[in-house]
């Protein structure tokens, strides 16, 4: 269950990276309340699953996630554009996570 936490956790830091970015500084309203509550079940979650994972796996995956679905949402909104190297090094992170689970 905690890996399960751990991974929606992940996902709920790219929601909140990717609404504090639309939120232009804290002056659009809906983004920044999305930020917020976010931001806060992102790091409950974060803190619920480092009870039963190791701090350092925990917050590697939970960074890992993030990071990867925020560039994608982002390259899907067409505001980055996707190389081939940035797309290649996207994957290795993503192999990272997967191999941090397996061994953990």
């Amino acid at each position: 269950m905690t890996w399960v936490v751990l991974i929606a956790s992940g996902v709920l830091e790219s929601v909140w990276a990717t609404a504090l970015g639309a939120s232009e500084n804290f002056k659009r309203p809906k983004p920044t309340v999305l930020f917020a509550v976010s931001l806060v079940l992102s790091m409950a979650g974060l803190a619920y699953a480092m009870t039963d994972i190791s701090v350092g796996t925990a917050y590697a995956v939970w960074v890992g996630i993030g990071a990867v679905l925020t560039v994608i949402v982002a390259v899907v909104r067409k505001k980055e554009v996707l190389s081939l190297g940035r797309a290649a090094l996207l994957v290795v992170l993503i192999g990272c996570v997967i191999g941090l689970k397996v061994v953990s």
